[in-house]
This record gives C-alpha cells, sequence and structure tokens, in this order.
C-alpha cells in the first residue's frame, strides 16, 4: 500500500496518529477482534477502507475463521464475493437483532452504554456483542443484523464496514447524526427506518 504514489497507511499498529489526508489513505486493522483470536474464539477479520480526497470509497473486510470476503466500492454496491448485498427491509423494532460491542476501551462511557443496553434490550427481539466490529458492520450490510451501535471505535474499526453498509443501502452516522464516522467515536448504523429509530431511542435514553 504505501508503494503507491501518494498513499498513507493509518492503523492501530500502522501510524495510529497519522493524518486522514492526501491523495490516498488506507485505514487497516490487520486484525478486527484481537482479543476474540487470542482466546480462539471464532470471530475475527482483516479490514481496510480507503479514502481518496476524503471520501470513503473502498472497503473490503475478510472474515478470517470462515474465508469469506466482503467487499464495496464508492457507487458500485457491496459484495459478498459475487453475491450482492443488502441491508433488511425489517421496519418494527420488536423485530429487530441488533449489533452493538462495549466500551471496554473507554470506562466512563460504561453507564450511559448500559443505560442504552437495557433500553435496546426491551424494546428488540435481542442482541448481539460479538467482538469484531469490521465483521457486526458486514453483517449489517448482509441484513443478518437489522442495526448495529457502540460508543467508543476507532477509524480502523469501522472504515470498511461503513462503506459496505452505505452501499448496501443502509444508513451509517455517530449517535450525534454526523456523518463522519471515519474517526475515534460513536457509530450507529442500520437499515434506513431502524436506523433512524435506534438513533431516536439513544439520545434520549
Amino acid at each position: 500500500m504505501k508503494d503507491v504514489p501518494g498513499s498513507t497507511v493509518i492503523g492501530e499498529e500502522l501510524s495510529p496518529q497519522a493524518a486522514q489526508t492526501g491523495p490516498l489513505v488506507w485505514i487497516v486493522d490487520p486484525l478486527d477482534g484481537t482479543t476474540n483470536f487470542l482466546h480462539g474464539y471464532p470471530q475475527y477479520a482483516v479490514s481496510i477502507g480507503a479514502l481518496m480526497e476524503g471520501t470513503l470509497s473502498l472497503g473490503v473486510v475478510h472474515d478470517v475463521v470462515r474465508d469469506v470476503s466482503y467487499w464495496g466500492a464508492l457507487g458500485l454496491g457491496a459484495w459478498m464475493a459475487e453475491r450482492p448485498l443488502r441491508v433488511s427491509g425489517l421496519g418494527e423494532p420488536r423485530h429487530a437483532l441488533v449489533g452493538t460491542g462495549f466500551p471496554f476501551k473507554n470506562l466512563p462511557l460504561l453507564r450511559r452504554y448500559l443505560d442504552q443496553f437495557a433500553a435496546v434490550m426491551g424494546a428488540t427481539s435481542g442482541i448481539r456483542r460479538a467482538g469484531a466490529a469490521a465483521l457486526d458492520l458486514a453483517d449489517v450490510a448482509a441484513g443478518r443484523l437489522d442495526c448495529f451501535w457502540e460508543l467508543s471505535l476507532a477509524p480502523w474499526d469501522v472504515a470498511a464496514g461503513v462503506l459496505l453498509v452505505r452501499e448496501a443501502g443502509g444508513v451509517v452516522t455517530t449517535v450525534d447524526g454526523s456523518p463522519d464516522v471515519v474517526r475515534h467515536g460513536s457509530i450507529v448504523a442500520g437499515n434506513p427506518t431502524l436506523h433512524h429509530w435506534l438513533m431516536d431511542l439513544l439520545r434520549s435514553t
């Protein structure tokens, strides 16, 4: 990646403080779900996103255990191998399956998160926490999860997955509604109906 003229590479292990500026910025997590990997829990991935002139334009998430790759490109859709991805069409929150992640690296957020968790649990059919945000977002893009939220993630956790969800017809913002999610902070993703519902619920909790 660094050999591509004008490229910058950002990642937790690869210049995490580098600025997201330049003609081509690769945002890389070579192992999303590190704790899962260390414990032999089969949920971890490689995640690669690319910003072209500041616009999120490419995303690839490789599910290592299942040997499945998800990819998307701006304006070209999102795919699992040769199968197009589409977010779920579910509109009723009480039937929704929601993904999440714990703010284990930012414990001051825990009380707020637990209040949100209780509210979402009481309003839906269930919550899943698998420990690899890139795969959670791929599941939203594929329609397996109806929506997803987390309060404290890094750019390399989400860049590729955000592109997948958006190209699969979904909406991704921060909890405050900003579309600028490729940074340190919160994320809410889902189909348009449930994204709107989940944002309202989280902000009112």
